[in-house]
Formats: C-alpha cells, structure tokens, sequence
C-alpha cells in the first residue's frame, strides 16, 4: 500500500478510536460527576486514566500497528504514552480549569473543547514520539 493511503488508513482509524476513547472519557467524566457528586476536576482526572488504558491498547494494535512484543519495547512505548498522556491531562485540566472557573463556560461545553485539543495533541505525540518505532 502506497504511503498516502497508509497515512489515510492510520488517520481514519485514529478518529474511529479517538471518538471512542473521546466517548470513555466523557461518559466517564459525566457518570462520575453525576453519579458520585464529584468535582469537575476529579471527574476530569478519573474519565483521564480510564481513556488512557483504553486509548493505549487501540492506538497500539490498531491505529499504529505497533507489533513490538517484548517487554523492554512495550514498557517504553507505554511509558513514552503515559507522559504524553500525562501533558495532554495537563493541557485537558488547565482547558477545564480556564474555560469552566476563569471564563465561566458550562463545565460541559468547555470538557467538549478541552477534548478537541486533547486529540490533536495525542495524535501528534502518538505518532511522532511514542509508535515512532514502527515506521521504517
């Protein structure tokens, strides 16, 4: 397959995955405000680790098809994919923290524009830092 079309294939899949780690965050988010009563900034750090999981396993089977299976590779690109992770959390937070205490945007609306930066700056960070290996 041609390059172009790897690179339309990956970008595809990493929207299909994006939305659904996009919706495990928000429901996530929203479940555990709702439910349990929780600050927005609570509710934003627990919907942060559970999309983080579920956003790893995806991006590396299926988005950047990262076959690498030994230990020493897979603890790297996990390790490389939590501290990006952990600047897009920050990026993500201080979004939240901007738009919901300082502009006084509706919690809800401002965690739908803090995920919109969130998965240009993973996708960037995925692909040029943490799969870089996969590229040949």
């Amino acid at each position: 397959m041609s390059r172009k079309k790897d690179l339309n294939k990956e970008i595809i899949l990493y929207v299909v995955f994006g939305v659904l780690t996009t919706l495990v965050n928000f429901l996530s988010y929203l479940i555990f405000i709702k439910l349990f009563s929780a600050d927005y900034k609570v509710g934003t750090t627990v919907a942060w680790f559970l999309s983080v999981l579920f956003a790893f396993g995806t991006n590396k089977v299926f988005v950047f098809q990262s076959r690498q299976s030994s230990i020493v590779v897979i603890s790297r690109e996990f390790g490389s994919f939590l501290f990006s992770r952990v600047l897009s959390y920050g990026l993500d937070i201080m979004t939240m923290i901007l738009l919901v205490s300082l502009i006084g945007i509706n919690d809800v609306g401002a965690k739908l524009i803090a995920n919109i930066l969130v998965i240009i700056f993973n996708y960037m960070a995925s692909k040029f830092f943490v799969f870089k290996s996969r590229r040949g």
